[in-house]
């Protein structure tokens, strides 16, 4: 898969990836109005170019609250993205070229009051998905929020997700419609905030391509 290319479906307003962004937007959006004053931290798992939280960013009133970091494997996504964030005067956002399934990317920054983990959870094997879901409990901080995507093509796994966040403390704030080909869910955390495992692999990113088959 060239993920690079991949980003290119961004720019048909019809396509399915173009309406999961509006989705994810919406609920960046809703996080960042209703924190109180003060610091907000960020973090973005394979963030490819970053579209969704820059996007979200470039224009919002609090902006200069937020310290970000995103992670993303591709050197040419992360190039784009670190290009968009320049050119916005996004200085507090850093973009790291790296594995994003290893938690010490994030030790800094965690607990987060924004967890994004999207086109992740349709890349990756189930019990991967549910190590990552568990993970968010250290990664999250108590009453802040994760936004994560998975695809609804059969097997539906988004219910299967749902119950894996709100079985750990994590409570449902909004889900796409069951309709959609894509499913956006915002989930958050009101459990008690556990200590990062140093060293620790959320998961392996397979590829929905390699799953498929």
């Amino acid at each position: 898969m060239d993920w690079q290319k991949w980003h290119d479906r961004y720019d048909d307003p019809s396509s399915w990836v173009a309406r999961r962004l509006v989705a994810v937007d919406a609920r960046i959006r809703a996080v960042l109005d209703s924190s109180p004053p003060g610091p907000l931290r960020v973090v973005s798992l394979c963030a490819g170019q970053g579209r969704d939280l820059l996007g979200v960013l470039v224009d919002h009133p609090r902006r200069d609250d937020v310290r970000a970091r995103l992670v993303e494997l591709d050197p040419r996504n992360t190039a784009a993205a670190q290009e968009f964030a320049r050119a916005a005067g996004l200085d507090q956002v850093e973009v790291v070229t790296g594995d994003a399934s290893l938690v010490d990317h994030y030790s800094d920054l965690a607990p987060a009051d924004l967890v994004l983990i999207c086109g992740v959870f349709g890349n990756i094997r189930d019990a991967d998905i549910e190590r990552t879901v568990e993970a968010c409990t250290s990664l999250c901080a108590t009453g802040g929020t994760v936004v994560w995507t998975r695809n609804r093509l059969a097997p539906d796994r988004v219910p299967q997700i749902c119950d894996w966040f709100e079985s750990r403390g994590f409570e449902r704030l909004w889900l796409s419609d069951a309709k959609e080909t894509y499913g956006v869910g915002a989930h958050r955390f009101g459990g008690v905030q556990q200590p990062l495992t140093v060293g620790a692999q959320m998961f392996t990113f397979v590829g929905y391509d390699v799953l498929r088959k």
